[in-house]
């Protein structure tokens, strides 16, 4: 196998590229990596000490590729087909945008502010920082939620009419979401739920999901 990941199972970055692999048919092979602290040996690949990165053995054994975007956007290039990037220009734009509202604004409130203080705090022997999360939620993560309900409205996928990277890169934040025990108000966010429930219930996603949390559950989470 010519493809290896390295990152953790419960990352919403790994899961993104895992499930953009997953809708290209393409095998790989998933190493995990604790980088608290991360090994030496990872921070030679990926100097900003984030995960995921890739290697692609038939480049070379030194063919490294640190930064989800960075490695969707390679796979894209060597494996077009079916195509997780709109054709057109605007909409290609416009998903790209997506695709760095999710990294940014929406990966910090949901990871830091729910995922963090509910799971990783208990993963490393802490406790559940319930009042933070409960915080983040009243305070923050409306404006995220907002935004999207809007955004999607009625449609089945971000941009367009097709499953594309916008889609994947917004909704592995859920997944961590949902890992903390929480989803948005359905009452509040009817289209956001309903659009969640259709992208999360491909099997790309799910396979994801079912794996990590069984993981969740062997460490009593």
């Amino acid at each position: 196998m010519t493809l290896t990941v390295y990152g953790a199972s419960l990352s919403p970055f790994v899961r993104k590229v895992r499930v953009f692999l997953a809708e290209k048919g393409e095998a790989y092979t998933l190493e995990q990596v604790n980088i608290f602290p991360a090994p030496d040996w990872f921070l030679e690949i990926s100097p900003l000490k984030r995960i995921p990165v890739l290697r692609d053995d038939s480049i070379g054994a030194d063919a490294t590729l640190p930064d989800s975007s960075a490695i969707c956007g390679y796979l894209e290039k060597k494996f077009s087909a079916p195509a997780l990037y709109p054709a057109d220009a605007f909409a290609y734009g416009k998903a790209l945008w997506y695709e760095e509202y999710a990294d940014s604004d929406l990966a910090g409130n949901v990871g830091m502010g729910t995922f963090r203080p509910m799971v990783v705090n208990r993963m490393m022997g802490k406790e559940a920082d319930r009042e933070m999360a409960e915080k983040t939620i009243a305070e923050k993560l409306p404006r995220n939620f907002g935004w999207l309900e809007k955004e999607i409205g009625a449609k089945d996928f971000l941009v367009g009419d097709a499953f594309s990277i916008a889609d994947i890169s917004a909704a592995t934040h859920f997944v961590n979401f949902a890992h903390a025990g929480f989803k948005p108000d359905e009452k509040a966010y009817p289209n956001l739920t309903r659009y969640l429930a259709g992208i999360l219930a491909r099997p790309s996603f799910a396979a994801c999901i079912e794996e990590e949390t069984a993981l969740l559950k062997k460490f009593g989470l």
